[in-house]
């Protein structure tokens, strides 16, 4: 069965500390963890000092470094400039990246209780850095998953951590239903096995329907070079990289059906959002899902 999962050197983990060199408006995040993410499915192996200008900051243990500078002080519901330096473990500046699914870099911006999710693309600058206006939807921690892949060199996970003004707002409650609907796109999950289990090879089915008719929608379009978007976070109380999957939509799937195959590392709560280009308009699903070394339930919320 083929494994498509990317080969991936996953950064993670980061501190968080005022920028000694940057206006007072301004803070910063390095990222000096890593973890190796392999091409077949096994479990991750798990993945920071003082420099002039910046306090807190580790000697690096990772190939490369995103640090993130935010306005200090980030309002719900209020659109952010955030910008993201990528550098090497000597500390230079990252020139060349490499295209993939049609972008230099995917941003993944979830709240710390996966209950928000955001997926946006910032734009290149030179230089090793890329910039992109976000907007967080209510306050609380957040976690940013940025996906980019240097020339000549594996994709890499980073993430970076933003903390937002104001109250979270209660968890939603979760639905144990395996379909839901959104708008005019009824969206149901399925796996390629009755049993999930830890560290083992599964296909991943979403069947998109027409909630007028419940017949097989015809007007998938790709999005971003695919037939359809996948990633997975498993939930713990700390987000790192090594909780992050990032899964490739299989070919000449069946009509209204985006298939998927990844493996879930160790057992534990993960949520899914699917992603799906319906004639131009973006669907995103977010389920729950429980994974046990033996036996599973599903668990679904909109995001």
């Amino acid at each position: 069965m083929p494994n498509l999962i990317r080969p991936t050197l996953i950064i993670s983990t980061l501190l968080i500390a005022s920028s000694c060199s940057q206006p007072p408006q301004a803070e910063e995040t390095t990222v000096s963890q890593n973890h190796q993410h392999h091409s077949q499915p096994e479990l991750p192996n798990p993945h920071s000092g003082h420099s002039p200008s910046h306090q807190g900051h580790g000697s690096p243990t990772g190939n490369y470094q995103v640090r993130l500078t935010a306005p200090k002080r980030v309002k719900p519901d209020t659109p952010v400039l955030l910008t993201l330096d990528i550098t090497d473990a000597q500390g230079e500046k990252v020139e060349q990246f490499e295209t993939f699914q049609e972008k230099l870099m995917h941003l993944i911006v979830v709240s710390d209780d996966l209950q928000n999710f955001s997926h946006i693309h910032p734009t290149y600058k030179q230089n090793g850095r890329f910039v992109v206006e976000a907007k967080f939807p209510q306050g609380g921690n957040y976690s940013l998953f940025s996906d980019y892949k240097p020339q000549g060199q594996n994709e890499q996970v980073s993430v970076a951590k933003i903390k937002v003004n104001g109250e979270s707002k209660s968890s939603e409650d979760i639905s144990l239903n395996r379909s839901q609907t959104i708008d005019d796109t009824q969206v149901n999950l399925n796996f390629s096995q009755p049993e999930l289990k830890a560290k083992e090879e599964v296909k991943i089915e979403f069947d998109l329907l027409s909630s007028s008719n419940q017949k097989p929608v015809t007007d998938i379009q790709p999005y971003l070079g695919e037939k359809g978007h996948l990633v997975i976070i498993k939930s713990t109380s700390n987000l790192t990289a090594k909780d992050y999957i990032h899964a490739h939509a299989l070919k000449d799937t069946g009509e209204g059906k985006v298939h998927f195959m990844t493996a879930f590392p160790e057992a534990g709560n993960y949520k899914m959002w699917g992603q799906f280009n319906r004639g131009g308009k973006i669907v995103t699903a977010g389920f729950w899902v429980e994974v046990k070394l033996v036996g599973f339930r599903y668990r679904s919320t909109q995001p």
